[in-house]
C-alpha cells in the first residue's frame, strides 16, 4: 500500500465539515422558507437533511482528530439568492449534494490503495450523497427541471 498523506487528508477532511456545515445551514433555512400545500413532507425532508449534513460533518471531524489534525469551524460560502420557492430551494439543493459528490470523490482519489478504511468512508458517503441528488431530481421532475432519461 502506499503512504498515506495525512496533512493532505485532514485538508479534504475540512473541506468536507465545512461543506456539510453549510448543508446543515442550507437544508434548516430552506425548511423554514418552504410554503403551500406540500409544505410539510418537503419541510421534513429538508430537515433530516440538515441533520444528516451535521452527521457527516462530526464524522469527518472524528477522522481528523484521529489523524492528529484539528477541525475546521468555517462554514462553506452559501449563495443565498432570496428566491424561496421549491423549486429554486430544490435546485440549490441539488447543487450542494452535487459539490459535496465531488469533494468526497477528492477525498476518495487521495487515499485509494493507502487506507482500505477511508476508501469504504468515503465511498459510502459518496454513495448517499448521490442518491439524494437522485431523490431531489425526482422531487424535480413535477417542476419540469430534470429530465427522466
Amino acid at each position: 500500500m502506499k503512504e498515506l498523506k495525512r496533512n493532505r487528508v485532514n485538508e479534504i477532511l475540512n473541506d468536507i465539515i465545512e461543506c456539510e456545515m453549510a448543508g446543515v445551514v442550507r437544508y434548516a433555512h430552506s425548511s423554514l422558507m418552504i410554503t403551500g400545500p406540500y409544505r410539510r413532507p418537503i419541510v421534513e425532508f429538508l430537515q433530516e437533511q440538515a441533520n444528516e449534513s451535521l452527521q457527516h460533518a462530526l464524522q469527518a471531524g472524528e477522522l481528523i482528530t484521529g489523524f492528529g489534525g484539528h477541525p475546521s469551524q468555517k462554514i462553506a460560502y452559501i449563495k443565498e439568492t432570496n428566491n424561496h420557492s421549491i423549486l429554486k430551494i430544490l435546485q440549490e439543493s441539488l447543487e450542494h449534494e452535487e459539490h459535496a459528490v465531488t469533494i468526497y470523490k477528492k477525498l476518495l482519489e487521495e487515499v485509494s490503495d493507502k487506507s482500505v478504511m477511508l476508501e469504504e468512508y468515503a465511498r459510502e458517503k459518496i454513495g448517499m450523497e448521490e442518491q439524494h441528488a437522485l431523490e431531489i431530481e425526482k422531487m424535480l421532475r413535477d417542476f419540469g427541471s430534470v429530465n427522466a432519461s
